[in-house]
């Protein structure tokens, strides 16, 4: 697989995770450098290391996975989606009620917006390509606009207040609804 093809898939696998940047950005909740390194890293991090998972669990594993992966990333999203929309309503309610760049919250965002990334280490299997520099380009490109997005986020956050939340709250949702609407029907 040429380097181009690889970049194309890497942005592709990484707007989730810009969305949802830009989404805890606009929370307030990840303005300090720490918080928004935190939460880049870990969602390139996720986004290399879910390619090779799935890599290495080649057609072992996918049967079981596949038919709910995309099930499991609307219910993460929305989970989140409805919190960040139920906040934006709510003047004095956080979105989050924790640190979104810390424990579970961090995970669980993690993983939802990597889910799709194991497909791809799978389908890299089955292509017989190697894991290795995909994973790292899927992981640094989303590391980058992971934090592009909170970076636009925080402006627009600031701009709009908390109206930013809901819309947020509305892309999350809708990115969950895209993965299922995609899996189903092609």
């Amino acid at each position: 697989m040429d380097l181009f093809s690889i970049i194309f898939i890497a942005i592709g696998l990484a707007m989730d995770a810009f969305a949802v940047s830009l989404g805890i950005g606009t929370t307030e909740r990840a303005t300090n450098a720490r918080a928004r390194f935190r939460l880049a890293f870990h969602f390139g991090l996720f986004q290399f290391m879910m390619p090779i998972i799935g890599w290495v669990a080649g057609s072992t594993v996918s049967r079981w996975i596949a038919p709910v992966d995309h099930w499991i990333a609307l219910i993460l999203l929305a989970y989140v989606g409805v919190n960040m929309i139920r906040s934006g309503f709510n003047a004095d309610q956080d979105s989050y009620s924790r640190d979104p760049s810390r424990g579970r919250t961090l995970i669980v965002l993690a993983i939802a917006t990597s889910i799709d990334a194991l497909a791809v280490g799978l389908s890299l299997a089955m292509l017989e390509v190697s894991i290795i520099t995909p994973s790292i380009i899927i992981g640094v490109i989303t590391y980058s606009l992971s934090t592009v997005g909170l970076f636009a986020g925080n402006k627009l956050g600031e701009k709009f207040g908390k109206r930013m939340e809901i819309l947020g709250g509305v892309i999350l949702i809708g990115i969950g609804l895209r993965v299922v609407f995609t899996h189903l029907f092609g």
